[in-house]
């Protein structure tokens, strides 16, 4: 058993949503109590202490949207790229990437990513992979790293006919055997997916396959909407837009992510909140490629269940809180906006979503709650309450800021020094791993 506690800790829990000097008591993979570090330790005198030496503690953050296959990107230039717009840095970038991935590759680039999420406090992933140069097993190399160093994971590939009809088909069994096989471990740390890139790369014979082999009880997760150039193929090829097209293929549902949503429609809208499905919004990686601002405000508004995540642009969830705040101000030029939606998406839209395929109750301290809990070296300047806590963490608080991360019970980070992992070594994998990779790429 182990107390964490000794710090200012926002609970994100309704009816106890801030204690000046706060702890949680951990017991398994689960929160046995939550309360003032005097009636903790009351309660509890022969528990473990790990003290926050008055940092905050709170809940461990969800990425609701991730690329693992990205890692080896950072600083990499390819021969020849240019983009002109977004097809181009598909193609250019992101594709050539994944096609030269080997099944270690993937290994390493999970485990530099886990770890990096750690580093961040984040502790539930959810992924959306791709390596078409080593297509089966990659979700079973990921899943490893994921066991080795206890994140949270939801994973899938995604479906894709840009590298032909064989291919496609490996993607979709990939998905299908991947999902069965996550549904037997029974440990509410893996789970699956049936993902798909986007509907521009998908034919309807793939579609057909993709839903014949897809387990009861799972949705999709795939891009929608993210350029201009997704839903124009739509409407020229299929003479509908995205969504309705989704909708014909049964693709819409409680369980399905979709991840942009940029160009839709309030027709569109509809269908996604009459259908329950789930949207995660991007905003770095929007701006990045240059693809446009969706109208997140007007989903949330709407009542759509809308969570956050990074698109593999950073693993810093604090960064894409950042980043949404001040785009949809922009956006909208409306200083009001999205001081409410954005935090709404974060704290509460992505703990949804996660609950949606895992049992746990994410996102909260309290009683019964999974033990998923950070600890962030912040001092604020200016009062902090149940009533600002949003504030300080949107100004005042980065992913790196967090000194100790504890995932369904087990202390993952303290003290800035990963417990049962050695990064040294891991690191080095990777980076001999990431050269050869460029070197594939630009030979």
């Amino acid at each position: 058993m182990l107390i964490l506690g000794n710090g200012r800790m926002i609970t994100r829990d309704a009816d106890n949503p801030y204690l000046e000097c706060g702890a949680v008591v951990i017991d398994g993979t689960k929160i046995v109590k939550a309360g003032t570090l005097s009636e903790v330790k009351a309660a509890y005198p022969d528990a473990e202490f790990l003290d926050a030496k008055g940092k905050v503690i709170m809940p461990a953050f969800i990425n609701a949207h991730e690329h693992i296959y990205s890692a080896f990107a950072r600083g990499l230039s390819v021969k020849g790229y240019d983009p002109k717009g977004f097809l181009d840095i598909l193609d250019g970038m992101w594709w050539t990437i994944d096609r030269n991935l080997t099944l270690h590759d993937t290994y390493l680039s999970a485990m530099a990513t886990y770890i990096d999420s750690i580093k961040n406090g984040v502790t539930t992933v959810f992924d959306h992979h791709a390596s078409f140069g080593s297509i089966r097993g990659s979700l079973y190399e990921i899943e490893r790293a994921a066991k080795e160093t206890g994140v949270r994971s939801c994973l899938c590939y995604e479906i894709s006919d840009r590298d032909g009809k064989d291919k496609a088909r490996d993607s979709v069994m990939e998905n299908a055997e991947f999902i069965r096989h996550a549904r037997k471990e029974d440990t509410g740390m893996i789970a699956g997916m049936m993902g798909m890139h986007a509907q521009f790369t998908i034919s309807d014979e793939t579609m057909e396959l993709a839903a014949a082999n897809k387990p009861d009880g799972v949705g999709y997760h795939i891009h929608v909407a993210e350029g201009i150039e997704d839903l124009h193929d739509c409407l020229k090829h299929y003479g509908k837009r995205i969504v309705d097209r989704l909708m014909d293929w049964g693709i819409l549902g409680e369980k399905t992510l979709l991840g942009h949503c940029i160009y839709i429609n309030g027709h569109e809208m509809d269908l996604i909140k009459e259908t329950n499905t789930m949207v995660v919004h991007n905003p770095e990686s929007n701006m990045g490629n240059a693809c446009g601002c969706p109208p997140t405000m007007e989903l949330v508004h709407r009542g759509i269940l809308t969570g956050l995540g990074t698109d593999g642009y950073t693993h810093d969830m604090t960064e894409s809180y950042k980043v949404a705040n001040v785009l949809h101000k922009h956006h909208l030029c409306d200083p009001n906006a999205a001081w409410g939606e954005v935090p709404q998406m974060l704290f509460d839209g992505n703990v949804k979503i996660a609950e949606r395929y895992f049992p746990q109750k994410l996102g909260v301290l309290k009683e019964g709650a999974a033990a998923d809990v950070i600890v962030v070296d912040y001092d604020p300047l200016t009062p902090m309450n149940g009533d600002n806590a949003n504030s300080h963490i949107l100004f005042g608080m980065t992913g790196k800021q967090v000194v100790t991360t504890v995932a369904n019970g087990k202390v993952l980070m303290k003290d800035r020094e990963l417990v049962s992992i050695d990064e040294a070594k891991v690191m080095a994998d990777c980076r001999q791993a990431a050269k050869e990779l460029a070197e594939r790429i630009n030979a």
